[in-house]
């Protein structure tokens, strides 16, 4: 038998960790577009929409629908996708999913992020009038204040007002009956899995102290509040929810510049922060953040090995001052006089002996400099006695 999958969108590497991200009521997963592919460079993205919403089919749920049944349907895609553990971000409904999933199948999730959603959604009584009339009536009357819902004065985003439009009533009633059914409260306490709260503080349909509420109750939670940001965060303030998830996702940003002073030493970075212009201030933030906060601090070569691959490298391209810096760079990391002599070497087999033979100029005038460094500080300490 053939399992009818919710509609959905994957992009990123298909080796990368799965990331799936859940829309709220009356979107799609456009809900997601200033997010996802940033995110997709290093995750297997995977967005979904709701039935009768986007292309999704209507009849994946009925009347008296449960978050539930909509949590079954996510895994259903993820088994599809041969996805088994996987990090999921949802909005609203959609984070709502996420801790039906992280309390009902905490053995599917790696990593849980809930933005401008609740553990409830202030009872039953006014979602299930929402479902009534919305049977009765259609959407429309919902979509004229579709903008004043979701986002702070003055912004709107067309597709996702136009998506609210196009729902199916009956699938979007069916999603209002599992809100109002909705309540986890009694529940948090045990969700194990590593779990962000992201809240809008202008947000007026889960305002920030439903994600406060969350966080007291889950262990170990962490909680973002974005100034300036509505209901649909990923879509008003995206840059805030990538930096927050980016963050969740692979750990808190590395410390480049302490690596950057411990390899260089506080006197080479002292002269490049001091002759930093604004013209320049955004090259340094890199260098500080990628070379120094991702490259040098990846664990799967020792500082030793990145030592003698970088003046490697920088033999081959003829970066003889930059050589001299990394001879020092190179002594700190625990080389000796002997290896990078070594490694010098071997550069005149592979990258020409007169390339070589500047290299070791230039190390060889590193090393005298610091050999008579140490005999002026041997000088000024005197004799022991």
């Amino acid at each position: 038998m053939t399992v009818k999958l919710l509609n959905h969108r994957t992009e990123g590497p298909a080796s990368a960790p799965p990331l799936l991200l859940g829309p709220s009521l009356g979107t799609s997963y456009a809900l997601w577009d200033a997010v996802a592919p940033e995110l997709s460079v290093g995750h297997r993205v995977v967005r979904w929409d709701l039935p009768g919403h986007g292309g999704s089919a209507a009849d994946l749920i009925g009347p008296g629908a449960t978050v539930g049944d909509l949590a079954a349907l996510v895994l259903d895609l993820a088994d599809a996708l041969g996805i088994d553990r996987f990090a999921y971000a949802g909005v609203s409904l959609g984070g709502a999913v996420g801790l039906h999933l992280a309390v009902h199948h905490p053995d599917r999730l790696n990593l849980l992020a809930v933005v401008c959603s609740s553990a409830h959604f202030g009872g039953s009584a006014a979602w299930e009038e929402r479902a009534e009339r919305v049977r009765r009536e259609g959407l429309e009357w919902l979509v004229e204040s579709a903008d004043a819902r979701w986002f702070t004065p003055g912004f709107t985003v067309p597709r996702l007002v136009q998506d609210h439009r196009e729902a199916d009533p009956e699938a979007y009633a069916a999603c209002c009956d599992a809100l109002a059914a909705f309540d986890l409260r009694d529940r948090l306490g045990a969700i194990v899995v590593p779990t962000l709260l992201v809240a809008g503080r202008e947000d007026p349909a889960t305002p920030p102290g439903h994600l406060r509420e969350i966080a007291d109750a889950v262990p170990g939670s962490t909680l973002v509040e974005l100034p300036g940001a509505s209901h649909l965060a990923p879509a008003q303030c995206p840059r805030a929810v990538l930096a927050a998830l980016r963050t969740q996702l692979d750990g808190p940003p590395a410390r480049g510049m302490a690596v950057r002073r411990e390899v260089l030493g506080d006197a080479h970075v002292d002269r490049a922060q001091a002759r930093q212009t604004p013209f320049t201030a955004r090259f340094q933030d890199f260098i500080s953040r990628y070379a120094w906060g991702e490259i040098w601090t990846d664990p799967t070569l020792s500082r030793r090995e990145r030592s003698m691959i970088t003046l490697t490298a920088l033999v081959a391209h003829g970066h003889y001052d930059e050589l001299a810096m990394h001879v020092r760079a190179a002594l700190r990391n625990g080389l000796t006089p002997e290896e990078i002599g070594a490694v010098l070497l071997q550069t005149a087999v592979y990258c020409g002996v007169p390339a070589a033979n500047s290299a070791f100029a230039a190390a060889q005038r590193v090393l005298a400099e610091l050999a008579e460094e140490e005999g002026e500080e041997g000088m000024d300490e005197g004799p022991e006695g």
